[in-house]
């Protein structure tokens, strides 16, 4: 989908909405709020398809892994360091956002009326919430977490299956996930007018606040992602991985910026594992570590999402109690974890979050407008922590190997997505 195109239609959609705010004109209100139907089609279409595109990634990501237990050491470490730096990074996002809010200017809610506040759910409440008694049930509800809390499990069930059953399954859930990949493909083709007919309604009902609350959403993000390298990833280098950061750093500039042009894990790959062994990495390493990373590895998308969950429930102005981010943490978590190779995926795949804090989809049209500068922080950012995996992994559990040139190993990657 091309990014300048939606660009182009959150700035028609904003300038028609300001406009409208700024002179008062009837005749500018009445084509902002008549938009509105455009943003709703395209809210719809998304809706239509999150609940079985979510659960059938997240199966077969889980899944293909296998029986966790054969990983062995290498395989566990890179696990222990995805799964903590990804969770980190969530929680660094929310907290970042978090304190950035109490500095800008409080705005309207886009959705007009205030919402009614969440009531505030026991610990017990929640943690039987998390387990649906009726997947189908679940589904038709809408209640997008304990599909992904049942996707997980049966994932890992389907992955200690013997080897020909489990591919099987992980077969059908591949052929799921890439029939409703192109279905979001034709919606994102709609997305310059869907994004139009979101942003001219809100425009004109909060004016140049929304401006300024996007703008610092944007500064946050990027900022926490820096934050983010300089706090977790260089310390854990550094110790774990025993690589001096100034080496690290200079080892991951050319993966950095090609994942911050191309936005891709495929157009990546082949130059983290080339830069590989001047890290120190061996080719045993390189070989599990690097495209297990590539194919989980998503803790800058994991920041953006945690950010993005706490900006739109104070954009909306949602009454958040402690249980339902707790969900919120769980859902950006697995969704990091397991990335849809779509567009701008770390934004189709908030919808879980945004369910567990009752915030409504159609944030997710304001998002996808400027999402084009985050995305490309986000995505370098992932395409460090592919290195830093390595590295760490190397320096915990591959003491054993024997050094060399990196190769692509069998685990294949998403083709984009961040």
């Amino acid at each position: 989908m091309n990014n300048t195109l939606m660009l182009l239609g959150l700035i028609l959609g904003l300038a028609l909405g300001l406009a409208a705010s700024l002179t008062g004109s009837p005749v500018l209100h009445l084509l902002s709020t008549g938009s509105a139907p455009l943003g709703d089609l395209f809210i719809r279409a998304i809706q239509m398809v999150v609940i079985p595109l979510v659960m059938a990634i997240v199966f077969g990501g889980v899944a293909r892994l296998g029986d966790t237990r054969s990983l062995g050491r290498l395989g566990g470490t890179a696990l222990a360091f995805i799964f903590g730096t990804t969770l980190v990074g969530v929680l660094v996002g929310m907290s970042a956002m978090g304190l950035a809010l109490q500095f800008v200017p409080e705005v309207a809610n886009p959705g007009g009326a205030q919402p009614d506040a969440l009531e505030l759910p026991g610990i017990m409440d929640f943690v039987v919430g998390l387990i649906p008694r009726n997947p189908f049930e679940a589904a038709t509800a809408g209640r997008l977490l304990p599909l992904l809390v049942f996707s997980v499990l049966f994932g890992a069930a389907a992955g200690t299956l013997a080897p020909e059953r489990r591919e099987q399954l992980v077969g059908i859930a591949d052929a799921v996930s890439d029939a409703f990949i192109k279905l979001v493909h034709w919606i994102l083709w709609t997305a310059p007018v869907g994004i139009f007919g979101l942003a001219a309604p809100a425009a004109a009902r909060l004016g140049l606040g929304l401006l300024q609350s996007l703008a610092a959403l944007i500064v946050v993000v990027v900022v926490g992602l820096f934050v983010f390298m300089a706090v977790v990833y260089l310390p854990l280098v550094a110790t774990l991985g025993r690589t001096r950061p100034s080496r690290f750093i200079k080892g991951t500039l050319a993966s950095y910026t090609m994942g911050f042009t191309t936005t891709s894990s495929v157009a990546t790959l082949p130059v983290i594992l080339r830069d590989a062994p001047a890290l120190g990495v061996s080719e045993r390493v390189a070989n599990l570590v690097i495209p297990l990373a590539a194919s989980m590895n998503r803790a800058g998308s994991g920041l953006f999402q945690g950010a993005s969950v706490v900006f739109l429930a104070w954009l909306f102005q949602i009454d958040v109690p402690g249980g339902a981010w707790g969900g919120a943490v769980l859902a950006c978590f697995f969704a990091a974890a397991t990335v849809a190779p779509v567009p701008s995926a770390s934004i189709m795949t908030l919808a879980p979050a945004l369910d567990a804090v009752g915030v409504p989809l159609a944030g997710l049209g304001i998002l996808l407008g400027v999402d084009r500068v985050p995305d490309m922080f986000r995505s370098a950012t992932n395409m460090t922590g592919h290195m830093a995996a390595a590295v760490v992994v190397e320096g915990v559990a591959g003491e054993e190997s024997t050094p060399g040139g990196g190769a692509v190993g069998a685990a294949r990657p998403p083709a984009s997505g961040s």
